[in-house]
């Protein structure tokens, strides 16, 4: 068994075609079918069922596949460490990170990286605090930018507070509250344009209108910021967002909240990071005043 054709099997099961897992691996089809098929005969099972019009998964693939991303990431894993021992850093760099990152300049920081170690093949991945915080966990992502409530902590995986910071509401620059401080009481008649129940976006602004006993309304429930702020411009809504956010909207009106919800930014990995994922972590604590930066084990 051979790691390019633990490649081709992935390539194949990520494509379901043959052709395009060929163009990805960059080599004739020919020789990709050739392989999986002498794997398939070593292994005594057929990985992949194909059909003149589709290609799918066998049961014998679908238990074959974790295995070979574990090895593949394993091999990769192994020539990155050599790689380090001499200096060099190889291999990839997974980020993820909510849409509202404001504690450090995330695309900044890429570029700097990227810059300065150019053998690093780097994605990054929008999510919601608790989908990225998973994702790590299960090594998906290496490192990864959260906001979460102050009471919070994420779970399984080593973190660093990086900032705090309070919400603020925007409107419509049209708005019929024209006051530029208030409180949440005084807002609990109008509709809010929050994220969805669970998420930790809005568990932020929950908390804050439970501790002051305020009700409100939620009639439109988003997956992005962006999308928030599309909303709050057709005057369908109040929004909340993070106050060194919501500059990034200059026609949106801000309202300062005497009793704002709060939030902490967070940078986490898992508990045993790869040489990559090691020199970004430097790299983002590098950039930043350490006084009150706490880390630990989350």
């Amino acid at each position: 068994m051979e790691l390019q054709q633990l490649r081709y099997v992935i390539a194949v099961a990520q494509t379901l075609n043959f052709t395009r897992a060929a163009e990805r691996c960059r080599v004739v089809q020919s020789a990709l079918s050739h392989q999986i098929a002498a794997l398939e005969r070593e292994l005594g099972a057929r990985l992949f069922e194909r059909t003149s019009r589709r290609v799918r998964l066998t049961p014998a693939g679908e238990a074959f596949l974790p295995a070979a991303r574990e090895c593949l990431e394993a091999a990769d894993r192994a020539r990155a460490e050599v790689a380090a021992t001499g200096g060099q850093i190889v291999g990839r760099l997974a980020v993820g990170a909510i849409p509202t990152v404001t504690a450090i300049d995330l695309p900044v920081a890429l570029r700097d990286y990227r810059h300065r170690h150019p053998r690093v093949h780097i994605t990054l991945t929008s999510a919601g605090s608790e989908i990225l915080i998973e994702r790590v966990r299960r090594g998906e992502i290496d490192v990864a930018f959260l906001g979460l409530p102050p009471r919070m902590e994420p779970k399984g995986v080593q973190s660093r507070r990086l900032a705090g910071g309070e919400l603020v509401a925007v409107v419509a620059p049209d708005h019929h509250r024209t006051e530029r401080e208030t409180d949440l009481q005084s807002l609990a008649d109008e509709p809010f344009i929050d994220f969805r129940v669970g998420a930790a976006g809005r568990a932020q602004s929950d908390e804050a209108f439970a501790a002051a006993g305020v009700r409100r309304e939620v009639p439109f429930e988003v997956s992005s910021a962006d999308f928030m702020v599309d909303l709050v411009r057709q005057g369908l809504g109040v929004g909340m967002l993070p106050a060194a956010y919501a500059p990034r909207s200059p026609d949106l009106r801000v309202i300062r909240l005497r009793d704002a919800p709060t939030r902490v930014e967070h940078l986490i990995w898992d508990d045993r990071p790869s040489p990559a994922a090691t020199a970004f972590i430097e790299l983002v604590h590098a950039g930043r005043d350490d006084s009150g930066a706490g880390e630990g084990r989350g």
